[in-house]
């Protein structure tokens, strides 16, 4: 057990590693506290959920999540484990876009206080960069998502159309992207793939162990298979609309670990790279109006958290009934919403991005 801890504390702030391993060591320490296994998420068929533990396992630790996302699974983790004894800090409200939110020094003071920090990593929280570097400098237990679960580089051609193909009638199907967008680096979007997100609740459930909790392992695994089970459904509502119809249009170039693992294609982006914080120019604007025109798009998916103005435009002037359609996806939803946590968030944007193509 202990040799199990030492390396799972390699993955903190930043050491990448193969979900072979990941896996492995997952697996031996939910052996090593009850009897469950667990199958990687490239199977064909989820494994069924092991059985959290009956009753508080303890000590109830405290942990400081960045988003929502990762706040709702981090936060099923703990109630599995302790209870509705758990502390969990949330740093983002509900709604608000990650790349854009800062922290307060009150929040700074939380990260700092904590058994352990729960970051996206990847550069996502471009407003919580600093204070996250502070923190971690100073000694603070932080551990980054992102690079622990092999994120996509922006120059990858496996999700979507990134990297152009043959039938773009000379457009590039990332129109509005130019030539300010994917400057390097990694995709910090991996949540919208749900095989990940069951990794990295596996992950997160042997750092707080590691941090000095117990059975938190074993209910990462627990929250995995349950993410499995609803990956499975979300699958076959995607799978409902047919393979042509599987076209996106998005508001900033969010999904493509959606469109890698559902088999759809993105052929245009309305904000340039992965960032809300950009901003289209006249021509970019053009250049994806044309594209909409030429490869038939009937909907544009837009964010909940903005405004859809911009949107509507683009929409009104490619003509044609071209709509506009809001997804859930920086942040889960607020009471009401369907979306209130990253199962339900993930199930409603698969429904709304099924019926709005034509399943």
């Amino acid at each position: 057990m202990s040799l199990t801890i030492i390396l799972i504390k390699g993955y903190v702030r930043g050491m990448n590693t193969s979900r072979a391993l990941i896996f492995s060591l997952a697996t031996a320490v939910a052996l090593s506290g009850c009897a469950t296994t667990v199958t990687p998420s490239e199977t064909a068929t989820p494994a069924p959920a092991p059985s959290a533990p009956t009753g508080p396992a303890g000590p109830s630790l405290t942990i400081v999540v960045t988003t929502t996302v990762l706040g709702s699974v981090v936060k099923d983790i703990a109630t599995c484990a302790v209870g509705d004894d758990f502390e969990v800090t949330v740093l983002m409200p509900i709604g608000v876009d990650p790349h854009d939110f800062q922290a307060s020094s009150a929040q700074v003071a939380q990260m700092m206080a904590a058994d352990l920090v729960v970051t996206n990593g990847l550069g996502l929280e471009e407003g919580l960069l600093a204070a996250i570097d502070t923190v971690a400098a100073d000694g603070g237990n932080v551990m980054e998502i992102g690079p622990l679960i092999e994120p996509l580089p922006f120059d990858s051609s496996e999700g979507d159309d990134h990297a152009g193909e043959d039938d773009h009638a000379g457009e590039d199907d990332h129109a509005g992207e130019d030539d300010h967008a994917h400057a390097g680096g990694f995709d910090p979007h991996f949540w919208f793939d749900m095989d990940r997100m069951a990794t990295a609740a596996t992950l997160i459930g042997i750092q707080l162990d590691a941090a000095g909790g117990s059975g938190y392992s074993a209910c990462g695994l627990a929250v995995a298979a349950e993410i499995d089970q609803a990956n499975s459904a979300i699958e076959t509502i995607l799978d409902s609309v047919p393979v042509t119809s599987r076209v996106l249009v998005t508001d900033h170039d969010a999904l493509s670990y959606f469109a890698k693992r559902y088999d759809y294609r993105i052929v245009g982006v309305v904000v340039p790279g992965w960032s809300t914080l950009g901003a289209p120019n006249s021509r970019e604007l053009a250049n994806l109006v044309s594209v909409i025109q030429q490869k038939n798009v009937t909907v544009i998916f837009g964010n909940t958290a903005f405004a859809p103005d911009l949107l509507e435009a683009l929409a009104a002037e490619a003509g044609r009934g071209v709509g506009v359609v809001p997804l859930y996806i920086g942040s889960i939803g607020g009471p009401g919403s369907g979306a209130e946590t990253y199962r339900d968030m993930m199930t409603t944007n698969a429904e709304r991005i099924a019926e709005a193509l034509g399943s």
